[in-house]
Order: C-alpha cells, then sequence, then structure tokens
C-alpha cells in the first residue's frame, strides 16, 4: 500500500464573486474541524465584504487574485467581468493541481450566463475541467447521504435525450461509475442499477424502443466485466431501490432523473462530483443564487458536504 499524508490538501475556488460562494466558505469554515490543509482561491476583498475582516482560520490559505472590480460590485448582479474573475479563479486551481500544492478540488458555484458574457465559452464545470485536463471519458455524479447517481446525458432538452443516447455513452458511464465506485469510494463490489428511458423500462417495446435497442445491448456487455450490473429498471423503481440500499448507485438517462429524486431526499446535502478526472472535483448541489446573495442567508451544509468528500475521495484515491 502506497504512503499517503494524513492530511489532504483541498482548493476551494469561490465561483461566481456575487453569487452565494464566498458566504458559503465563510460559513462553511466556522463548522468545519482541522481535518485538512485548505487553500481559498479567491478575491480576498469580496470574503473580507462578507466575513467584515480577513478569513483566518487554523490550517486555511487564502490566494488572493485581486481580480473583483470594486468601483462597481454588486452581490446578486449577473456581469461579465465576474464571470471572468471565476474561470481565473479555476484556472489557478488547475495550476496548482499540476504541481501538486493541492491534492483535491472543491468549486463554488459559478454563473454561466456571466462567463459566457465574458466571451469565454462555458457549458460547465465539467466540461472545463475535462478539456483542460484532457480527459476524455468522463462522468457527472451527483448525491447526497441516500442517492449516488451518475448521468448519461447531462444539460440537453429532454426533447434530445433520446437521439443523444448510444451504446458506447452508455457503457462508457457505468464502466467509470463502477471504476471510480471502486477507487474513490472504496466499495469493492458496486452494485449498480441502470434506469430505462421509458416509462415501466417500455413494457418490452411497448413504449418506446430505447430499451432493447440501446440499453440492454450495453448492459450485456459490461455484465461480463464488471459483474453486479442490472438494468434496464423503470427509474422509479431504480431510484427507490438504491435509497433502500440494495444498490450502491444509479446510472441514470437525463438530467431530471436524478435531480429530482436528490433534492427531494436531501437538498441540503447534495454535492456533484465529476468522475474520470485525474484529481477529485466536488461542488455543492446547487447553482449561484443570486436571488440571496446578498441576504446572507445561504445553507452552507452542502459546500460542507462537498469538502468532506473531497477528503475522504482524495485519501481513498491515494491508497490505490
Amino acid at each position: 500500500m502506497a504512503k499517503y499524508p494524513d492530511k489532504i490538501k483541498v482548493g476551494i475556488t469561490m465561483g461566481d464573486p456575487a453569487g452565494v460562494g464566498p458566504q458559503i466558505i465563510a460559513k462553511a469554515f466556522k463548522r468545519l474541524t482541522n481535518s485538512a490543509e485548505f487553500v481559498i482561491i479567491a478575491d480576498a476583498w469580496v470574503l473580507e465584504k462578507v466575513t467584515g475582516h480577513r478569513s483566518h482560520v487554523s490550517g486555511l490559505k487564502v490566494i488572493d487574485l485581486n481580480n473583483v472590480n470594486q468601483k462597481n460590485f454588486q452581490f446578486g448582479k449577473v456581469r461579465a467581468e465576474n464571470g471572468r474573475s471565476s474561470i481565473e479563479y479555476l484556472d489557478k486551481a488547475l495550476d496548482l493541481i499540476q504541481v501538486g500544492k493541492i491534492d483535491c478540488l472543491v468549486t463554488c458555484p459559478v454563473s454561466k450566463e456571466a462567463v459566457n458574457l465574458a466571451g469565454i465559452s462555458f457549458s460547465g464545470h465539467t466540461e472545463y475541467l475535462a478539456q483542460h485536463t484532457g480527459t476524455e471519458d468522463f462522468v457527472m455524479m451527483l448525491l447526497n447521504r441516500k442517492l449516488k447517481i451518475s448521468l448519461v446525458t447531462r444539460h440537453i432538452p429532454i426533447s434530445s435525450v433520446s437521439g443523444q443516447l448510444t451504446k458506447e455513452k452508455i457503457y462508457k458511464t457505468t464502466y467509470i461509475t463502477h471504476q471510480s465506485l471502486r477507487k474513490i469510494f472504496s466499495i469493492k463490489n458496486p452494485r449498480i442499477v441502470v434506469t430505462a428511458l421509458n416509462p415501466h423500462a417500455s413494457d418490452n417495446g411497448l413504449i418506446g424502443d430505447e430499451e432493447n435497442r440501446i440499453i440492454r445491448p450495453a448492459l450485456n456487455k459490461l455484465k461480463h466485466l464488471t459483474g453486479y450490473i442490472h438494468g434496464p429498471i423503470s427509474a422509479d423503481a431504480a431510484i427507490l431501490k438504491a435509497a433502500e440500499k440494495k444498490y450502491d448507485c444509479v446510472v441514470a438517462m437525463y438530467h431530471d432523473q436524478a435531480l429530482i429524486a436528490l433534492k427531494l431526499s436531501g437538498i441540503f446535502h447534495g454535492v456533484n462530483i465529476t468522475l474520470g478526472l485525474p484529481f477529485v472535483r466536488t461542488s455543492p448541489l446547487h447553482g449561484t443564487a443570486f436571488d440571496i446573495a446578498k441576504t446572507n442567508s445561504a445553507d452552507p451544509c452542502a459546500l460542507i458536504e462537498a469538502i468532506k468528500l473531497a477528503i475522504k475521495c482524495a485519501r481513498n484515491l491515494k491508497r490505490v
């Protein structure tokens, strides 16, 4: 077994400066124990606005990029300059990972609208990190204390889901999920259930043909490689069985199959983790929440869960 340090070095990006990122960072570190070495990549001036002073927590370091325009800054506003700042935090974090200054990354929410207003093509953290690390095959897994769900398709219209489903995509998503459950979650023999696309898993072709034509052939190939994989099962039944701990993880066909169940079963503990990257990356399962960014009422629980998960998974990865 390889040696690994007791304390994981965690990088945390502030996200959009005008969102709830600064606020939940400040609140989270009032509750976290000194369980890791933390590096916050941010604009210190913005953190001061929510804390009233320079953030100082034992084991915490702030890398101040000093990149926010103080003159016109307001919480809760979508602005191109803030979108650019949020990407600069992310790029700095990637630099720190590359030289070994941090072991894992926790990202606070960014605004896709603000980033694109800045002239930067951006569809989300998951795709951006994959592109900038040369990762071709990656998976978005969403989880809380009751469920783990990987997505075959992500942010696309419902009308496009069927056309985007392929045997290869389902195979890769399920395989990467299986390998990640073993490596970063330390589940020796993962039990995975794969959802159907159609109601009642199509009733053997009576309600659509995607199950017989695409999903089932992909899973038949996987069963020979990885063992305990069941499906396609109707999404309601699959997720219920996973919540009852009969499976370790669900592979869902589209975004809302996962998100509705996750938010109903534990919205304040929801985490997004990117599988397939060369490092562990997590984030809270919520957005910038511009509507409450200026009220100081944001709940930091999801960020705390994301930080704890990043530490646990990074430590497991070092054991591999």
